[in-house]
């Protein structure tokens, strides 16, 4: 995130940024809710200790010397590190289980479902949220439909659908656009989880009630998007002639034996005692049951057990014992089919995204709600899988960090590889870095919404260093520092600490784009354009908010003053008038503005007031805006005006022309981050 701000713009601010997936940069593959601590450098041995460093506290001792992969061996290494790992994070429960050629090798329950009953948790039966893992469910089900023929993976969505999605440049949205995250979507926020059940809205209802803005050709751009996957599933609905649920009951979980597992909400009767609390850190109390809006891209709950025969039956070409969920070749392609967007970074895969290390192919997804943290990468080429879901996030975002941690070091124990180490000379380096340098958005992003002013404080910033690597502030490892970036080959810098990699797209000698590892296949960055840069945008911004409190403050102690020591109003005339409409009109801007960004700020403070309940707040917020923010600038421009041809003094000169400055910031900001308008679709 840019620093370029005030210390007071920043503070009203950066709180929006807490469960924003577009905007934060952790180094996590996020989901539902996309947002978690920063991701682990890629450990060079298999120690516990170094494997979890950096989360608060954790002191564990060494693992012995990597065995083979047995259930007796991974058993005891997992023994010795996610209890240690936890308890130090602060996480009150985990669950993770380990599977080896069509069996499960491991299923471990760490800590507590329920604290206050001390439930342990049960990996047989103990359900967890798996977020955006659920996606891979829905993916599933359309792929069983398109070898049905019912479905065509590059037919226009709309041949599907009751309703319309529009075509831009006219290229219209496919299913391949969904599974690979190119549908070119802005992110939509509004109602995307919420604990009240009041606000709980049908499928169908939420897909139809806004269509979020394409702000990219479909095909062209990876923008990781809730929405487009609830379409899909919306999809499934419509070729099936059954329900969402239904359909994924009868065709993936029957088959599979998972009688833990649903996407329902609320619960069935029979599940609700099984789910595991969800606890915020430091808290006691448990969060209430959550509801995902969009439910196929992330209403799944699931126990640890039941998410190992999903695996398994991925790993074995949709085949789980004697059932079978996906052909061979459905299941390959699938599996296989790689979206070349940024070479030679991880790519999408048709639902899966590839999470590859130590020169294995890897598949995988992870996923987040508010209170569950959750990874299932598969090792596919050597048939193992691997799924760990945390019922908090923890201290710092530790779920974050351990469940990166867990995924690299189980490849460095029992799955080593070699990283091939090249360099690019020097001066090469130093070139790169400087062109690299900059502000970036990430495409996904809220864009043409209410909530895009998230992106003024969003900007990812690169910065080149002196021995011509690069880093990226906003991006930290285990240790809470910036990764540093070096160049190993034109314009591709691989994790000093690790194996991950980051490269760039550059054309006529300028970046175009760039991504990182893992999230280089659904999200890129690109570079800001000089009029909506935080650079000079919030500097100047901050400014207007200091000059109007200023300008509100003096008002009543200059009277205060005046009166005490009976000193009479000075001004008269055309100067006295103005100088009373800038004060009112001050005060008027700097309310509206604190109020916008006090509302956004208390709507992430709790993702209820992201739903529906809040849609007449968010209209007269943006409609006043309308009203409130062009005027003030038009009397900050005439008292400037009025101020500069008078007598004044030159400290009254300069003020006007601070506060009119000022004024057309915030005008200029409303504008371009859509906080003026109308609609309450965000």
């Amino acid at each position: 995130m840019s620093k370029h701000s005030s210390a007071t713009l920043a503070c009203l601010l950066g709180a929006l940024l807490a469960l924003m997936p577009a905007v934060s940069q952790s180094r996590t593959a996020d989901a539902v809710q996309p947002v978690a601590g920063p991701v682990p450098a890629d450990p060079d041995v298999a120690d516990v200790a170094d494997v979890v460093e950096g989360v608060p506290g954790v002191e564990v001792p060494p693992a012995d010397d990597a065995g083979g992969l047995t259930g007796a061996d991974v058993g005891a290494w997992l023994d010795g590190f996610l209890p240690y790992a936890i308890r130090q994070g602060g996480i009150p429960g985990a669950v993770v289980v380990v599977v080896k050629d069509g069996e499960v090798l491991v299923s471990r329950g760490y800590g507590h479902a329920d604290v206050e009953a001390r439930t342990p948790v049960d990996p047989a039966t103990t359900l967890f949220r798996p977020g955006s893992v659920s996606k891979l469910f829905t993916w599933t089900a359309v792929m069983q439909l398109v070898e049905q023929g019912k479905l065509d993976l590059d037919a226009d969505i709309n041949t599907y659908l009751d309703f319309q999605i529009p075509e831009r440049n006219g290229a219209p949205v496919t299913l391949r656009n969904v599974l690979t995250h190119t549908t070119g979507m802005e992110e939509a926020i509004r109602g995307l989880i919420i604990a009240d059940p009041t606000q709980f809205v049908a499928l169908d209802a939420y897909l139809k009630h806004w269509v979020p803005t394409r702000i990219f050709d479909a095909g062209t751009t990876p923008a990781y998007s809730n929405y487009a996957t609830a379409l899909a599933g919306y999809v499934v609905e419509r070729a099936s002639g059954q329900s969402f649920d239904d359909y994924i009951e009868q065709h993936i979980f029957a088959p599979l034996g998972m009688r833990h597992a649903s996407f329902r909400q609320p619960l069935p009767e029979a599940l609700q005692p099984l789910m595991a609390k969800g606890y915020a850190y430091g808290e006691d109390a448990p969060k209430e049951f959550e509801f995902v809006t969009p439910a196929p891209a992330g209403s799944l709950s699931a126990s640890g057990e039941d998410m190992a025969r999903f695996m398994i039956a991925h790993l074995q070409d949709g085949a789980y014992r004697d059932a079978r969920i996906l052909e061979p070749a459905t299941a390959q392609q699938m599996h296989g089919t790689a979206l070349d967007m940024l070479p030679p970074l991880n790519r999408m895969l048709l639902g899966f995204y590839e999470y590859n290390v130590n020169d294995r192919r890897v598949i995988a997804h992870a996923g987040d709600t508010q209170w569950f943290h959750s990874d299932m990468p598969l090792f596919i080429d050597d048939g193992v899988g691997v799924f760990v879901s945390f019922n908090s996030a923890g201290r710092e975002g530790a779920a974050g960090k351990i469940r990166g941690a867990l995924h690299k070091a189980f490849a460095e124990r029992y799955l080593p590889g070699k990283v091939e180490e090249t360099a690019v000379d020097e001066a090469t380096a130093r070139e790169h870095a400087a062109q690299m340098a900059g502000l970036y958005d990430s495409s996904r992003r809220p864009d043409r919404n209410f909530l895009a002013i998230l992106n003024l404080v969003g900007q990812t910033k690169v910065v080149a260093t002196e021995d011509g690597s690069i880093s990226v502030p906003a991006l930290t490892g285990l240790d809470g520092l910036p990764v540093k970036w070096k160049e190993v080959a034109p314009y591709v810098w691989r994790d000093v600490a690790g194996s991950d990699r980051l490269a760039a797209q550059v054309v006529d000698g300028k970046v175009v784009r760039w991504s990182f590892e893992p999230v280089s296949p659904f999200t890129v960055f690109e570079p800001v354009p000089w009029w909506r840069s935080a650079a000079w945008l919030l500097p100047l911004v901050g400014v207007g908010i200091i000059a109007l409190a200023l300008t509100v403050l003096t008002w009543p102690i200059s009277a205060l003053v005046r009166r005490h020591y009976g000193v009479p109003y000075r001004l008269v005339g055309e100067d006295a008038r103005a100088h009373r409409i800038i004060r009112i009109a001050s005060l008027v801007v700097l309310v509206t503005v604190l109020g916008v960004f006090g509302t956004i700020a208390a709507m992430f403070s709790s993702l209820d007031m992201l739903g529906p309940a809040n849609d007449g707040l968010v209209r007269a917020l943006r409609i006043v805006s309308l009203v409130v923010f062009p005027i003030g600038a038009l009397v900050a421009l005439w008292n400037a005006w009025q101020v500069l041809r008078s007598r004044r003094r030159i400290w009254a000169k300069l003020w006007a022309i601070v506060l009119a400055a000022g004024c057309v910031a915030i005008l200029w900001m409303a504008v371009v981050y859509h906080l003026v308008g109308y609609s309450a679709n965000y």
